[in-house]
């Protein structure tokens, strides 16, 4: 992880919001970046983490992109609208160029791909504007995007093999050989 600068890492307010709706993740970034030394709370939707922003907004907030009610695109936008000093980070599964534009558009400060950990995201908040985070010591493969790119589009389609191969225009059978594969690394 590299140093983060003074200028941020002393701020008085480390008050950070943290959005998502993965419970698990939630909690074990939630200790880590208690450990860091900011004041967390979190919220498991769009909803809940705009009444956050509205009761107290943060200083610094992680932030799904898909959450269960909606965009964590929403939430960004009114943090910045709410605190334009805060530092929020957009995190995905399954990000493109695209969205990553539009979220550094709406205010996110950077955007991360998950699997993202404790020291990607503290060392994310604590950049300075323009400076390039430190690539992943161990990234997902491009088989591993592909294949979690895969399971979640067969999730989204209620595990419905045909539908999953018609929307990623993929042939049924081929679908079925890499659903009944184990994840690659």
């Amino acid at each position: 992880m590299a140093d983060a600068p003074a200028a941020f890492e002393d701020r008085a307010d480390k008050s950070l919001l943290i959005v998502d709706d993965d419970r698990p993740f939630s909690t074990r970034l939630a200790r880590a970046m208690e450990g860091r030394g900011y004041q967390v709370r979190v919220a498991e939707s769009v909803t809940d983490g705009l009444a956050a922003i509205e009761s107290e907004p943060p200083a610094f907030a992680v932030i799904d992109m898909r959450l269960g009610d909606g965009n964590g695109l929403d939430v960004i936008e009114r943090l910045k609208s709410r605190r334009p000093d805060a530092r929020g980070v957009i995190l995905t599964g399954y990000g493109n160029i695209a969205t990553a534009v539009t979220a550094v558009k709406m205010g996110a400060f950077d955007y991360l791909a998950k699997p993202a950990d404790a020291d990607e995201i503290h060392a994310a908040l604590m950049a300075q504007p323009g400076e390039r985070a430190l690539p992943p010591e161990n990234p997902m493969s491009a088989d591993r995007v592909r294949w979690e790119h895969i399971q979640r589009v067969y999730e989204l389609c209620g595990r419905n093999v045909s539908e999953t191969a018609r929307r990623l225009n993929m042939h049924r059978r081929t679908l079925q050989r890499i659903l009944a594969k184990r994840a690659p690394r």
